[in-house]
């Protein structure tokens, strides 16, 4: 059975730019051949939960001040409306036409370049609960046994604030967070994470939720975590990449 991941996609700049993630993502989507794809990314936040639809998704471009090359990738992968219509009526999710934003695209571009695998995407409802996110994946699970890959994308750490010139060594506020994330799910520390402002440097590395809360809905739809992949990026994006199997 698939486990689902927590994947980093960092900047968008991951779909182009040589570097250790961008190597990880290539060689990670050899290892698994799923029928489809959920992807819960930081880049689509609600107040509630919704799913997309679309039978094509486009592209979306939901970023600046990037070399022109970037706005002309596209990711033709098909969408998965009757999985998304399925969805919909067991989480009570509303229905929408939506696009894959960067944080679904960048990475499964590298995973999947073919765009061979229908994508759907389900929304990130930051008003709810570490919990209820959790409770979220747990809902998710089952997909698992019908081949379906459940991806979190976020980013483990993000405070663009502190954005470092590619190659900079992380702060040692990066890295007590991130060793932080990887000690309690290692441990199966689940009440600690489901806490996880409360760990070392939580709010510097993540002002605002979205780019690690996926992590709680990845971790909810799988079971034991394993470390994948951990690099740095621009000094203060942490790289990692979790499974839940």
């Amino acid at each position: 059975m698939l486990p689902s991941l927590y994947i980093s996609h960092g900047s968008p700049m991951l779909a182009l730019t040589e570097g250790p993630a961008r190597d990880f993502l290539i060689e990670l989507g050899k290892h698994y051949q799923p029928s489809a794809i959920v992807v819960i990314s930081a880049h689509w936040a609600t107040r509630g939960l919704a799913v997309s639809t679309s039978a094509e998704p486009e592209t979306i471009h939901d970023f600046y001040g990037f070399p022109d090359i970037l706005y002309q990738q596209q990711y033709p992968a098909k969408g998965a409306p009757e999985l998304a219509a399925k969805l919909s009526q067991q989480l009570g999710a509303v229905v929408v036409d939506r696009g894959l934003d960067h944080g679904a695209w960048v990475p499964l571009s590298l995973m999947y370049p073919k765009a061979d695998i229908p994508v759907l995407s389900l929304s990130l409802p930051v008003t709810w609960s570490n919990d209820a996110l959790y409770e979220l994946g747990q809902k998710l699970a089952a997909l698992r046994q019908d081949n379906v890959l459940i991806i979190g994308s976020g980013t483990l750490t993000h405070n663009l604030r502190a954005l470092q010139p590619e190659g900079s060594p992380a702060p040692a506020w990066v890295n007590r967070f991130a060793d932080w994330v990887k000690e309690k799910l290692l441990a199966k520390d689940k009440a600690a994470l489901l806490h996880w402002q409360q760990g070392p440097e939580a709010l510097a590395n993540h002002p605002s939720p979205e780019h690690f809360v996926p992590l709680l809905v990845a971790m909810g739809a799988g079971g034991d975590a394993s470390q994948l992949h951990h690099s740095i990026s621009h000094g203060i994006l942490a790289m990692d990449c979790y499974a839940f199997s």
